[in-house]
């Protein structure tokens, strides 16, 4: 009989999807928050547009250097420990083995497996520190583009998701339709966007999504009640 080729998918975007979800998610909520504050204490549009596009502005390039100076630290972690390892492979090849050793033990290999284990990964320095990156420190080679990319997924996703609650206030000159319209399209917008990370994530899509549009509609009730108790 004809065997059916074994085919494994895994998600492996995650970093991409972990840029999209902290530009989306702030996007969504934060200038939702600021509109509704806004409507609790003025009723020009005008002004709410204005202020709403400045923070979406603001907020993009603030959220785009934040997601470039953290991949830029990730970077710069990495390299420093690789030279580290550099050294104590060079300096301390004895050491460096036993701790090879104490890894495959972890995974329950006898003392006699391990001898030739060890020998082998000795027998090349490169592969013994990029063993020991990924095996004792947990870390990864960073994509030398990933700063700049991050940068921009950040910005685009945040600007993208602040027009959503922003948008009505561009069509309707009163602030009080507006505002209604505005919280419908953003809860809507929030629960699809917490639906579809659930299901990029592999967690409950449904749970994903409700817990996404709770946390931006609390924000934008506070935000809303403090402004009408300082009008």
């Amino acid at each position: 009989m004809p065997l059916t080729p074994h085919t494994e998918r895994h998600f492996t975007g995650s970093e991409t999807i972990r840029d999209i979800v902290i530009g989306m998610s702030d996007g969504l909520t934060v200038p939702f928050a600021l509109a509704a504050g806004l409507s609790g204490a003025i009723t020009s549009t005008s002004i709410i547009v204005t202020a709403g596009l400045a923070e979406i502005i603001a907020g993009s390039i603030a959220m785009g250097l934040g997601g470039y100076l953290a991949a830029k630290t990730d970077s710069e972690h990495y390299i420093s420990e690789r030279r580290r390892e550099l050294r104590e492979v060079s300096e301390m090849p004895g050491e460096e083995a036993q701790e090879v050793a104490e890894i495959f033990r972890a995974y329950g290999l006898s003392d006699e497996q391990l001898i030739p284990v060890v020998k082998a990964i000795q027998a090349n320095p490169i592969q013994w520190v990029n063993f020991m990156m990924r095996f004792e420190l947990g870390l990864e080679a960073p994509d030398p583009s990933r700063a700049s990319r991050s940068a921009l997924i950040i910005a685009a996703s945040y600007i993208a998701g602040g027009l959503v609650p922003l948008a009505p206030y561009m069509v309707f000159s009163s602030s009080f339709v507006a505002l209604r319209v505005s919280a419908g399209a953003t809860l809507v917008a929030l629960y699809s966007f917490g639906y579809v990370k659930g299901r990029f994530t592999g967690t409950k899509p449904i749970k994903s999504g409700y817990q996404t549009a709770l946390i931006g509609g609390l924000a934008a009730t506070a935000a809303f009640i403090l402004a009408h108790l300082f009008k």
